[in-house]
């Protein structure tokens, strides 16, 4: 038996998906190309505006941005402290260091003030950084216009990680196209998968030509395979681009979903006052991924950890919003800037049952779950 019965965030699938796998295997088209990649990669052109390079993980589309944005041994990289860690590692594997950033109150994600600072901090020591990543944590989009603004003042590129981001808008723009290079990714626990993929996105058609070279190991166009550069085994399965094909008809309907549930919760346990849901910035359209609550400091001392251990204890599962980079000990010898926000927010920070497929019944019983143990003490 599972531990948990009510899951964070499942895969959701639409029925369509077994007929573009199957059609796959019958053709033989199971390598990476085929007509489910093509057409995947379309709809997502077509979502974006922009030029698409499927590959096999969100992360793995961050170290192409990385390597297509020049970042190299010794370059600096502004990261969201707060964050996954697969926007960190890529930085790594490029043999370049992470300079970790505070995070906003407002989204959870990182501080633009605090972005400029360090960025006219460096340049006074000779140093300029060579990128920005942006994430849109949860799905929440961070605050991309004010970061275009300092990326284009000291001229360094802007790359969004809006792997949680898929639905997400500003000014009715989808996240993960205002900069230089973004990514999404289609991990099982997204708003759409491919079992695992991601896709890196440009307007600029060179970059995207020139990740899709790298995706299939630098392999030059002759038959006996030459190769002049380094490259990675990044393709996504054609196979599993069928699943990503089916799913992405019915995104709107998932993130109308997910943001049902968000308001659900926000205005069941409203009368908990020490319970914060973070809205929606004027301009900005979250596709509520995951439904994320910060609970203060209260007289009957229930913590973040309170509510997680007590849902776990009902079969329902709960998260921890992420542990700082900052404070990680496979990272927390590189430089940190800013105060203790990112730190708050892990210490009373829980992301709440949030999927798609997440039935009335299931999203009561978790809002009752939580009220009783307030009723409790």
């Amino acid at each position: 038996m599972h531990k948990y019965k009510i899951w964070l965030s499942p895969p959701h699938l639409n029925g369509t998906e077994i007929g573009f796998i199957t059609e796959a295997i019958a053709k033989n088209w199971i390598s990476p190309y085929g007509e489910n990649s093509d057409v995947f990669e379309q709809q997502l052109k077509s979502y974006y505006n922009s030029h698409i390079a499927l590959v096999n993980s969100g992360t793995s589309a961050i170290h192409l941005a990385l390597i297509l944005a020049g970042v190299g041994m010794g370059d600096e990289v502004i990261v969201p402290t707060l964050n996954f860690v697969g926007c960190v590692n890529p930085v790594l594997y490029q043999h370049a260091v992470p300079l970790f950033i505070d995070s906003e109150s407002d989204t959870y994600n990182v501080d633009p003030a605090i972005v400029e600072e360090l960025i006219v901090s460096r340049l006074k020591s000779g140093k300029k950084p060579k990128a920005i990543l942006a994430v849109d944590i949860f799905g929440i989009p961070c605050k991309i216009k004010e970061l275009l603004i300092i990326a284009e003042k000291y001229d360094i590129q802007l790359i969004e990680d809006a792997a949680d981001a898929l639905g997400s808008t500003v000014e009715g723009i989808p996240i993960g196209s205002f900069g230089k290079m973004g990514i999404v990714s289609f991990n099982g626990n997204k708003m759409i998968t491919t079992s695992g993929g991601g896709a890196l996105i440009s307007a600029d058609e060179k970059l995207i030509e020139k990740a899709k070279y790298l995706r299939n190991q630098a392999r030059e166009l002759i038959p006996h395979y030459i190769h002049k550069e380094v490259g990675y085994n990044y393709m996504l399965s054609n196979v599993l681009a069928g699943i990503g094909r089916g799913q992405f008809t019915t995104l709107e309907q998932r993130v109308s979903r997910r943001r049902e549930i968000f308001s659900t919760y926000k205005n069941e346990l409203q009368s908990i006052e020490c319970l914060e849901f973070k809205d929606d910035l004027p301009g900005t359209f979250s596709n509520r991924w995951l439904t994320s609550v910060v609970i203060h400091p209260n007289p009957k001392n229930i913590t973040r950890h309170s509510i997680y251990q007590h849902l776990a204890e009902n079969e329902i599962e709960s998260r921890p919003i992420w542990y700082p980079m900052h404070l990680q000990p496979a990272f927390n010898m590189h430089p940190y800037f800013g105060g203790n926000v990112a730190e708050i927010f892990f210490k009373n920070g829980l992301c709440l049952p949030s999927g798609s497929l997440m039935t009335d019944n299931e999203l009561l019983t978790v809002i009752d779950r939580i009220k009783e143990l307030f009723e409790k003490k």
